[in-house]
């Protein structure tokens, strides 16, 4: 649009000063050099450098050598003002200052083209134009610099929550585990009990039906304490189901084996979050032994030390065959451990047996581990 109402206000002051001034006053070069410029002028944005050569050139020798006062000079600004809207500052510059230098002071026929005053205007119309396409030029780049802030940002914000919504998944299908795996595996294994002992050892299976019993109670309130904090329907409920080291001896009576327990150091008073976690590493353990093992025996250690809780599960029975821990309770305790900057190790024992470690922080680490 520029190019066009630059090219045809030249063409009609030609024709206009044509008009007026008559053909004894008009050369070609008042006709040739504005088509010139007008040519080059259509192509400022495809080589706003070779445009901006030819205009100029064309604007400074129309003065001195043209018949007629056109305002060819127009589209040199105009082109000036692309190229360094473009990107081409120094080129503009130092065609401006080489055009200026050849129409300072270029007479025709004892008539002065351009005097002082009319020189320094147009100096300060070329100083404006390239400066104007500096400005344009910078303002472009800043809002195109701001936009893609702005698309980092907003791409960024929804990685992290897709990485919260994936964190907040993987905790939920551990909690849901904890409290319905290992739980339902519990009530299993008593059930079978109970089945097996009704007839012969009725004493046995009325025990193992009131283990049934509470078990299966304590699952339900699990399930609705999960669930309430899920929904976030009640903001009195506890963010987390009531285990605890400190119960540990309830722990191990839910778990109906015969269990051996060293305990070691302050078990009350954890970390909600490391205490949540080390009693779901010993359920799910002990939840493993009544299942896999082939044994009603097995040993707890727990030791709060150097900052630390260590916690050891292993037995001695025959067991399954180990697949390398892929299923989802080795991965549920493994995920809970360092999630704290802690680490899991499960595996067979050399002497027999299964065996399961793990060391908890009482601290995260200030390093950023995880």
């Amino acid at each position: 649009m520029v190019s066009l109402v630059a090219i045809g206000g030249v063409l009609v002051w030609t024709l206009v000063a044509y008009a007026l001034r008559g053909a004894d006053r008009v050369n070609a070069l008042d006709v040739l050099l504005p088509l010139v410029a007008s040519g080059a002028l259509l192509l400022r944005r495809r080589h706003p450098v070779a445009a901006l050569v030819v205009v100029t050139t064309a604007s400074a020798a129309y003065y001195p050598l043209a018949g007629l006062d056109g305002p060819v000079i127009v589209m040199a600004f105009v082109t000036l003002y692309t190229a360094a809207d473009l990107g081409h500052l120094i080129a503009a510059v130092a065609v401006g200052a080489v055009a200026l230098l050849a129409m300072g002071l270029g007479e025709t026929g004892g008539t002065r083209h351009v005097d002082d005053s009319m020189f320094l205007m147009i100096a300060g119309w070329v100083v404006a134009a390239i400066a104007f396409g500096g400005v344009t030029r910078n303002r472009r780049a800043y809002l195109t610099e701001a936009r893609q802030h702005a698309l980092d940002a907003l791409r960024s914000k929804e990685e992290e929550a897709r990485r919260r919504a994936g964190e907040e998944r993987l905790r939920i299908a551990r909690e849901l585990h904890d409290v319905l795996g290992q739980k339902i595996s519990m009530i299993n294994v008593q059930a079978a009990a109970a089945l097996h002992g009704i007839r012969k050892r009725p004493e046995e299976a009325e025990a193992a039906l009131r283990t049934i019993k509470d078990t299966s109670k304590e699952t339900l309130r699990e399930l609705r304490t999960t669930l309430g904090v899920l929904r976030q329907v009640d903001e009195d409920a506890p963010t987390a189901p009531a285990d605890s080291l400190a119960r540990v001896d309830a722990l191990v009576a839910e778990s109906g084996l015969d269990v051996r327990t060293e305990l070691s150091g302050p078990l009350d008073a954890l970390p909600t979050e490391v205490d949540l976690a080390a009693t779901r590493i010993v359920r799910e353990s002990l939840t493993n032994v009544s299942r896999h093992s082939g044994t009603d025996k097995a040993t707890l250690t727990i030791r709060n030390a150097s900052g630390n809780i260590m916690i050891c599960v292993e037995d001695d029975g025959p067991g399954a065959p180990y697949d390398g821990g892929s299923g989802f309770g080795l991965l549920g305790m493994r995920e809970r451990a360092t999630a704290l900057g802690g680490v899991l190790e499960a595996g067979p024992r050399s002497e027999g047996g299964f065996r399961v470690t793990a060391r908890l922080p009482l601290s995260r680490p200030t390093n950023g581990a995880r």
